[in-house]
């Protein structure tokens, strides 16, 4: 039933409940002896029996609308509270798996069941896997290892920009080992060895 239809039947019955109440009050005014009888519909009726059947709509309706008030109340807290509820069991239900995972008799006293061992698989369905697997890849354009080692990338060109060092300055030169710094030569030749080999004169005797 469509929000807009059950909107039309509780207008409708609230109109109802007015029209009982109203008919309520008029026969209390016009038939104040409860014991009269009143004839119609096919039927006869105390004035008290027809106050009571009016009455009763009105309770009845009155007890309804308490009743679906309530319901979309309890309705939205479900709707509000469901969610984290299950989530949190879940959670316990994972949480009693993992630790009695192991023994199925405890698991059982939480109304859970082991978790069931892969089934091997038989050669027929070997072949179809490893089938599926291969035309997969060829869909995909996977390659293997080798196949990747062998793609390389093509390069019609390389520029090369050239970087410049700055140039050292030469170290200074420095005089030969075991030469005379302060004895210098005539042009061409070179500076008189003293008390050396082939030296003139004798040298003297202590």
């Amino acid at each position: 039933m469509s929000t807009n239809n059950s909107s039309s039947n509780a207008r409708g019955l609230n109109k109802t409940v007015a029209r009982a109440g109203d008919l309520s009050a008029g026969t209390t005014k016009h038939y104040p002896n409860a014991t009269d009888t009143l004839a119609f519909g096919g039927a006869k009726y105390t004035v008290k029996e027809v106050q009571a059947n009016l009455a009763e709509i009105e309770t009845l309706r009155t007890a309804t609308t308490d009743a679906q008030s309530n319901a979309t109340a309890k309705v939205a807290a479900e709707k509000a509270r469901l969610p984290t509820l299950l989530a949190f069991m879940s959670a316990y239900v994972a949480f009693v798996k993992a630790t009695y995972g192991d023994t199925p008799d405890v698991l059982a006293d939480f109304g859970l069941a082991p978790k069931k061992a892969p089934r091997p698989l038989t050669p027929e369905q070997k072949a179809a896997a490893k089938a599926k697997r291969k035309a997969t890849r060829v869909a995909r354009g996977t390659k293997g290892p080798v196949a990747k080692l062998a793609t390389v990338g093509n390069v019609i060109g390389v520029t090369v920009t050239p970087i410049t060092a700055p140039v050292a300055a030469a170290p200074a030169p420095q005089p030969a080992a075991g030469s005379s710094t302060g004895t210098t030569g005539t042009a061409g030749g070179s500076a008189p060895a003293t008390g050396g080999a082939g030296a003139s004169g004798t040298a003297p005797h202590s």
